[in-house]
């Protein structure tokens, strides 16, 4: 790691606030969720679906929890480091001229990379609930390769853009 980085704070824009309101909204959500809906739960519920979107999985209703608090950890983890951006992965050299955009285009990734985490561990918490109350629909055949999808493209649309902002 280069320690020679310029510091500067990453002043956020709007899209910024929308990204971690919406972020924190789910995240609240989720729990709500979870709290309110915990002493209906059975005690049997799926934990773990299969490629197909099928419960192929269970424990006790207390797993409801799990995905919340590791949301809400990584959100958290995730969130304290965006405050030190000059720690963060670069494919160029980061000096005084080029740190802001580059910091600016950073501190976006981690935003956007923790909302969609949210985003998806809120969808599961609700297919849990909603399964374990019998719901006779499943997570779907869309949703691995989507997520696949997703983790696959996004890094290359990143890195085509990170070129292209830093010839």
């Amino acid at each position: 790691m280069n320690n020679k980085r310029p510091r500067i704070k990453v002043p956020f824009e709007t899209v910024d606030i929308i990204i971690e309101f919406i972020s924190i909204t789910l995240l609240i959500l989720m729990w709500v969720y979870c709290i309110v809906n915990y002493m209906e739960l059975p005690d049997t519920i799926a934990t773990h679906f299969n490629g197909a979107g099928e419960p192929d999985g269970y424990g006790s209703k207390q797993t409801v929890w799990v995905i919340p608090i590791i949301a809400t950890v990584m959100y958290i983890g995730l969130f304290i480091l965006n405050k030190y951006p000059h720690m963060h992965n670069y494919m160029v050299n980061i000096t005084e001229e080029n740190a802001l955009k580059n910091y600016k285009f950073s501190t976006r990734i981690v935003r956007v990379v923790n909302f969609l985490c949210v985003l998806l561990m809120t969808y599961i918490t609700y297919m849990i609930v909603e399964s374990a109350f019998g719901k006779q629909f499943n997570l779907g055949t869309w949703f691995v390769p989507v997520v696949i999808g997703v983790s696959i493209i996004l890094p290359i649309i990143i890195f085509v853009y990170m070129r292209k902002m830093n010839k």
